[in-house]
């Protein structure tokens, strides 16, 4: 990644043109027939060897969808996450492709319009965990108690992962809507840090269970990105740990043991009115509740396998035992907008402060004119600086 400098150098050019064309795939070759020159001479610009002219600089930005001035703002930021994410064995497919772009261009413009504002943000990340030879989910649930108890979260559940991982830890999460296929994605970058997109259109308890996951990944294997998918068979110790970390953070051993044995006191069979008020209690589905039971030895193995084969357990069976209740998920919200809430925020904040046209912001957040306008609808009537009683400190 690059940052905003005084003044761009060769360096810094090159590096961003490299960057834009590897995220339109193409070659140096055909780059090079693009602006008439020899590969060689491609890639002396692409190192900074040689300084890009400005017919040059025009022609390779059309050619990579982009624009002139989008290579040269000092406060822009061109991440290579697509070309990293394209190199995964599970990314050769348009919709994790599509999603990889969303990632990029969420951090992209969130990271640019912080520059722009001079705006920093925290990181409280915990300390890397690797992942030593041995039982890979004895590990994760050492890992994950011992990430609660950094965190102060005592035994209770984790009711808004998306609030944790975003205002305890700083990661960068994006819940938007994708395919159906994708559940999450995970990339670090030293410039912008960790950063998640979660999958808005999944039910909100998977949604849950795919930030845990995505948590286990930050801990133990933060440098290389991560895309889960619907038909994930953890097969490596990687995905292995992140799925048992996402459990045992979600659903501690001791919290899990000790509401089942207040529940299920003095009964004969486990029910499926237990499971139904076990998984809420936790915030997770009620697959994943009877898989976490059937793991600590609570429930018997085959017990999730064996209430499917005899009608499952169903959102109906689960109203009758709590009644109607309130979504108590924040993060639903949060993906109902044109863009997520502090990236719509920054963007008003810029464009009030004639940092950004409209027209920049257009290109900037990859929305049209009216979508722009209806971003900014009112933002012109807000509080500024000549209301000193609601003034910020």
């Amino acid at each position: 990644m690059t940052m905003p400098s005084e003044k761009l150098s060769d360096v810094v050019i090159g590096e961003r043109l490299r960057v834009a064309r590897e995220a339109t795939k193409f070659t140096q070759a055909d780059a090079a027939s693009a602006i008439e020159v020899a590969r060689t001479t491609l890639v002396a610009i692409e190192q900074g060897q040689r300084r890009v002219k400005t017919d040059e600089l025009q022609k390779l930005a059309a050619l990579y969808r982009t624009s002139a001035n989008a290579i040269l703002r000092q406060e822009s930021v061109h991440l290579d996450m697509v070309p990293r994410f394209r190199k995964l064995p599970q990314s050769a497919d348009k919709a994790t492709e599509d999603a990889a772009q969303l990632l990029n261009d969420l951090v992209s413009a969130e990271v640019e319009l912080e520059n722009a504002l001079g705006v920093h943000r925290a990181r409280n990340y915990p300390p890397e965990r690797p992942i030593l030879p041995g039982d890979v989910r004895l590990q994760a649930e050492q890992d994950a108690q011992e990430l609660r108890d950094w965190l102060g979260l005592g035994p209770g559940p984790v009711l808004d992962i998306v609030s944790l991982l975003g205002l305890q830890l700083g990661i960068r999460v994006y819940v938007r809507r994708l395919d159906g296929k994708v559940s999450g994605l995970f990339a670090y970058d030293d410039a912008v840090g960790a950063c998640m997109l979660l999958n808005a259109n999944h039910p909100a308890e998977r949604v849950v269970q795919t930030g845990g996951h995505e948590l286990g990944h930050l801990t133990s294997t933060r440098r290389e990105p991560e895309v889960l998918t619907d038909d994930e068979d953890f097969k490596s110790r990687e995905e292995r740990y992140a799925d048992a970390f996402g459990r045992c953070f979600l659903t501690p051993a001791r919290a899990v043991r000790q509401r089942f044995a207040e529940i299920t006191a003095g009964q004969s069979h486990l029910t499926r009115r237990h499971i139904i008020i076990l998984a809420h209690a936790f915030g997770i589905s009620r697959e994943a509740m009877v898989r976490r039971l059937e793991e600590l030895s609570l429930a018997k193995r085959g017990t999730w396998d064996w209430f499917q084969k005899n009608g499952g357990i169903t959102d109906e069976q689960a109203k009758q035992v709590l009644g109607e209740l309130p979504n108590r998920y924040a993060h639903t919200a949060e993906a109902q907008g044109l863009v997520p809430q502090r990236l719509a925020l920054l963007a008003r904040e810029a464009w009030k402060r004639d940092l950004y046209s409209e027209g920049q912001l257009s290109r900037l957040l990859k929305l049209d004119r009216h979508q722009i306008r209806e971003l900014l609808d009112g933002a012109e009537n807000e509080e500024s600086e000549a209301n000193e009683l609601v003034k910020l400190s």
